[in-house]
């Protein structure tokens, strides 16, 4: 092999040397770029994932608490009913007690 061809042969492969770290370049951009785009979906799932749980759990509590609160209606409405009916019948106690006195104090006066 003559001299020209040697220095032919080293310049072939420099030159292809050149294009495959080019190309590896370009492969760990690509690379790069592909994982962070992966990521940013991983965490953009993962957020979507947490937003979801977290409706989840939160109408779950709702409708238990929902359901608390009814109960505790329904106690107190029976209370009330129960302190208005014993509240009417003292009311008309309370009349007759202070008609009495009145009568009393008219017949005592008189």
């Amino acid at each position: 092999m003559s001299r020209t061809d040697i220095l032919s042969e080293i310049k072939k492969a420099e030159t292809e040397a050149d294009a495959k770290v080019i190309k590896a370049e370009a492969d760990k951009k690509t690379a790069i770029a592909e994982a962070r785009r992966d990521s940013v979906k991983r965490i953009q799932d993962a957020e979507a994932e947490m937003r979801s749980s977290y409706e989840s759990a939160m109408t779950k509590e709702a409708e238990v608490l929902n359901i608390e609160r009814d109960l505790k209606l329904a106690v107190g409405k029976k209370e009330a009913d129960t302190i208005e009916a014993a509240s009417e019948r003292k009311i008309k106690e309370v009349n007759d007690f202070l008609a009495k006195k009145f009568e009393e104090t008219i017949n005592v006066a008189s």
